[in-house]
Order: structure tokens, then sequence, then C-alpha cells
């Protein structure tokens, strides 16, 4: 099996520094460079829709949950700032994929939803964007991405767990 550049440079900080632990390094080092590659090549179904990774998990949050959503709750969800929420959506209602309704007693408050179109534009490019990400990973066998995946779940709620109240 090919070495990956993580490997080199965890090599390189044992001649640097012996007996150092770089097992952290291993696991978040791979993690950040399958991140960073992953989202370079992972969207390109969705620029072909003009559509942005952030605009998609939009889309796909309200799909999934099928029913109105708050900005704030959309924020939640999709792990984005408030702020990049209502730049993202207005640009979405601006291409009719998303509609607002103003709250029946608090008009500062909009419950969003997907339009017919933002509804078939997700459920069109979902299973396109599916089988894009399984051609990813397709040099990983389905046993090996079973683990992995539990791996990367039981990582999730420890990070979740220690970071979440960090990050609120």
């Amino acid at each position: 099996m090919a070495e990956d550049i993580v490997a080199g440079v965890l090599r390189q900080w044992q001649q640097v520094h012996p007996g150092l632990d770089t097992g952290p390094m291993a696991v978040i080092g791979r993690l950040n460079r399958c991140s960073a590659l992953l989202q370079q090549a992972a969207d390109a179904p969705l620029r072909r829709a003009g559509l942005t990774r952030p605009e998609f998990d939009i889309l796909g949050t309200l799909r999934r949950m099928d029913r109105e959503l708050t900005p704030g709750r959309i924020a939640r969800e999709t792990f984005a700032s408030g702020a990049a929420v209502t730049k993202r959506v207005r640009q979405l209602e601006a291409r009719g994929l998303i509609g607002r309704r103003p709250d029946d007693r608090d008009r500062r408050v909009a419950h969003l939803s997907l339009t017919d179109e933002g509804r078939d534009t997700i459920d069109r490019l979902l299973p396109e964007q599916l089988r894009y990400e399984a051609a990813l990973l397709e040099g990983i066998g389905e046993a090996r991405q079973e683990e992995l995946s539990v791996a990367l779940g039981e990582l999730l709620v420890v990070l979740e767990g220690r970071l979440g109240s960090l990050m609120e």
C-alpha cells in the first residue's frame, strides 16, 4: 500500500524528536487532510447544479426535517453561523428554492421552507451526490467503510461532548 503524506510528516517528526508520541497527529492530521481533499473533490455535482455545499446542506436540512425551520434552527443543524445562514438563505430565496413566511406573533422571526423547485432540486441532486461520494470511497471495501464510519462516529461523540460547549 502506498504511503500517505501524513506518514512522511510523522517520520520527519520522529527524526527531529525521537520518542515523541505523534499518535494524535496521525489521526487528526489524516482527518484534516481527508477533509481538505474531500472539500475540493466532493462537490462536483453540486457545482454543476450551481450550488455550494453549504447551500446544499440548507436545502437538505429542510428536506430531511420536512417542515418549516427558522434560520437559527438551520444554523444549529448545519453547524453554520447565523450570519452565514442568513446570506445563503437570501441567495436560495432569490433563486426560488426557499420560501420565507413571517411568524404570526413575532415579525422578526422567519419560517423557511422549500419551494416546489427547491424540493425537486434536492430530490434530484441527492442521489447523484451520493453516487459521486460512493465513487470517491471505491478504494475502500464496504466492511472497511462501515468500520471507519463507526470509528468516526465514536470520535464525533467524544469531540461534541468536549468541544460542543466551547463552541456555543
